[in-house]
């Protein structure tokens, strides 16, 4: 299945604690169904004492955030979200386009 969301897309989250919220897309795992999105879905990775870290302590990590809880905002200024479809153009190639814009092609 073609991912819809691709990195650099700007996303609002539309489920869970961080709803409303929206954010930056810095990369896909599509084997996860997630993405890593720009300041949301942080996290603290508890880190045993080592050589490197003798004293050990906390780590700021990034969780992955579900992508059936993310919509593309496709007008920045009203936030407006859309879900996504793809077309075939006249040059044979395949094209993101938002539905609730009446097809209009994503760049």
């Amino acid at each position: 299945m073609a991912n819809r969301i691709v990195k650099g897309d700007l996303v609002k989250v539309i489920a869970g604690k961080d709803k409303g919220t929206t954010g930056k897309v810095l990369s896909v795992l599509p084997s996860k169904n997630a993405a890593l999105i720009e300041g949301i879905g942080t996290g603290h990775r508890h880190v045993k004492p080592s050589q490197l870290n003798p004293r050990g302590g906390t780590k700021d990590i990034h969780t992955p955030v579900d992508l059936s809880k993310l919509a593309l905002v496709t007008d920045e200024k009203s936030a407006k979200t859309s879900r996504i479809g793809f077309v075939a153009t006249v040059e044979g190639k395949k094209a993101r386009v938002a539905r609730q814009q009446n097809n209009k092609e994503i760049k």
